[in-house]
C-alpha cells in the first residue's frame, strides 16, 4: 500500500496573521513539501491542476519534473489532470516525457474539474463535461497504446497517421487513476479500462464514498479485470495533528473556520463527525484512517491533504514529520496485517513492465504451440 500527500496549491491568507503568501512563495513551499515527503518516507506526492485563483499549480508536469530531479523514490502524480479541457495529445506527450525524466516514477489522476468558468477559457462547454472525459480519454489510451493513430471524434480535429512522442517508457504508459467525488460515469470509465479509481474522501460522508467505491468494484469485475476485491482503489483524507488532541483542535480551528472551501459553514466538530477530516493526535489519525477499510475495503493508495487553508510552511513540515514518524509506519503494518491474500499491491512502473513482459512471453508461447 502506498501513502502520500496531495496538494491543491491554494494561496490563502493565514487567518492568525493576515499574511498572504506570494505565488512564488507558495510554489516554492509546494516543492519543499514534496522533498520533505520523500525525506520522511512517504511514497507519493500529487499535485492538482488549476487555472483559477486562488490556486497556482497550472502546469503539473513542470512542477513534477523539477521534483523528479531532486528525489529518488517518490512516485510523482497528479491529483487532478483535466481530461476535459486539456488536449489528449498534449497529455500523452507531456506525461510520457515526464516518465522518461523520472525513470518511470509517474502516474496521473484524470478528473473533469469542478470549476465551471475554466471550460470556456479552454474553448469547451461544461455541459459536455462527461462526454469530453469519455472521448478524450479513449483517444489518450490509443495515443499511448498504438504507435500510429488515425482518429476522428466530436471535440477536436481529426488525426491522420499520428505518432505521439516520446513513446511511453519501456512501452508501458503511466498508470491512470480516475478521480471523482460524485459522478458514477467516471467510476464506470475507470472500471471499463481496468484503471484505478480515486475518491477524494474529504467532503462527503462515508456512506457516499462506500457507494461510489462499491460501484467501481462491481463494474471492474463485470468487465473481466478480476474480482471486486482486486480493483485498484485510492482514497484521500485530511488531517491535522499535534501530540495532544486539544492542541490540534485549538490550533487548526481558525484555519478551518476561514478556509475558502468549507469555512463559514458547519463547525469543526460537525465536520469531523460527518466527514473523514481528522483533527487530533497521531493515534486518532491512525484509528480513523484504519476505519476507511470498513467501508472502502482493502485499497492501494492513501493520500492526505495537509498544506491548505493558509497553514504556514513550518507547520506543514511539522505535520509531515508526525505523519512519517508516528502515523504511516503503524498504518503500513496494520493494513498489511489485515490485507487478505489476493488483494493486489499498488501499481508501479516496474511491476507493470514485468507484467507486460510476462504477457508478451505467454502470447509468444501460445503462437509456438499453434504453429
Amino acid at each position: 500500500m502506498q501513502f502520500g500527500i496531495f496538494t491543491v496549491g491554494d494561496v490563502t491568507p493565514d487567518p492568525t496573521t493576515g499574511r498572504v503568501p506570494s505565488e512564488h512563495e507558495r510554489i516554492k513551499a509546494m516543492l519543499a513539501i514534496a522533498q520533505k515527503a520523500e525525506e520522511v518516507g512517504l511514497d507519493v506526492f500529487a499535485t492538482g491542476e488549476h487555472h483559477n485563483r486562488p490556486f497556482v499549480p497550472s502546469s503539473p508536469t513542470t512542477m513534477l519534473g523539477y521534483i523528479a530531479a531532486r528525489t529518488e523514490k517518490l512516485v510523482l502524480s497528479t491529483s487532478t489532470t483535466l481530461i476535459t479541457t486539456n488536449d489528449p495529445v498534449k497529455i500523452a506527450e507531456d506525461f510520457a516525457m515526464l516518465q522518461h525524466v523520472a525513470d518511470g516514477r509517474v502516474d496521473l489522476m484524470m478528473g473533469r474539474g469542478n470549476t465551471g468558468p475554466v471550460y470556456p477559457w479552454f474553448g469547451k462547454d461544461i455541459r459536455d463535461g462527461i462526454d469530453l472525459a469519455i472521448e478524450n480519454y479513449a483517444l489518450l489510451r490509443r495515443l499511448w497504446d498504438e504507435d500510429v493513430v488515425t482518429w476522428k471524434g466530436k471535440f477536436r480535429t481529426p488525426l491522420q497517421s499520428f505518432t505521439s512522442t516520446p513513446r511511453p517508457l519501456d512501452g508501458v504508459a503511466p498508470f491512470v487513476w480516475h478521480g471523482s467525488i460524485r459522478s458514477p460515469e467516471i467510476a464506470e470509465q475507470a472500471a471499463y479500462y481496468g484503471d484505478g479509481f480515486f475518491h477524494n474522501n474529504i467532503f462527503w460522508p462515508a456512506s457516499h464514498t462506500e457507494q461510489m467505491v462499491n460501484l467501481y468494484r462491481q463494474r471492474y469485475a463485470h468487465y473481466g479485470h478480476g474480482t471486486p476485491e482486486q480493483a485498484i482503489v485510492g482514497l484521500g483524507g485530511q488531517v491535522f495533528m499535534r501530540k495532544n488532541s486539544q492542541d490540534a483542535v485549538r490550533e487548526f480551528r481558525p484555519y478551518f473556520d476561514n478556509a475558502p472551501v468549507y469555512g463559514h459553514g458547519p463547525s469543526l466538530e460537525e465536520f469531523t463527525s460527518q466527514t473523514p477530516l481528522t483533527v487530533g493526535s497521531p493515534q486518532q489519525v491512525i484509528e480513523r484512517t484504519l476505519s476507511f477499510r470498513d467501508y472502502a475495503g482493502d485499497y492501494q493508495r492513501q493520500l492526505f491533504l495537509m498544506d491548505h487553508a493558509g497553514l504556514p510552511l513550518k507547520t506543514v513540515l511539522e505535520q509531515l514529520d508526525l505523519l512519517g514518524e508516528e502515523v504511516v509506519p503503524v498504518l503500513r503494518k496494520e493494513f498489511a496485517r489485515l490485507r487478505p491474500a489476493g488483494v493486489p499491491d499498488a501499481p508501479t512502473h516496474a511491476a507493470r513492465v514485468a507484467a507486460a513482459q510476462d504477457e508478451a512471453q505467454d502470447k509468444a508461447q501460445e503462437q509456438e504451440v499453434r504453429a
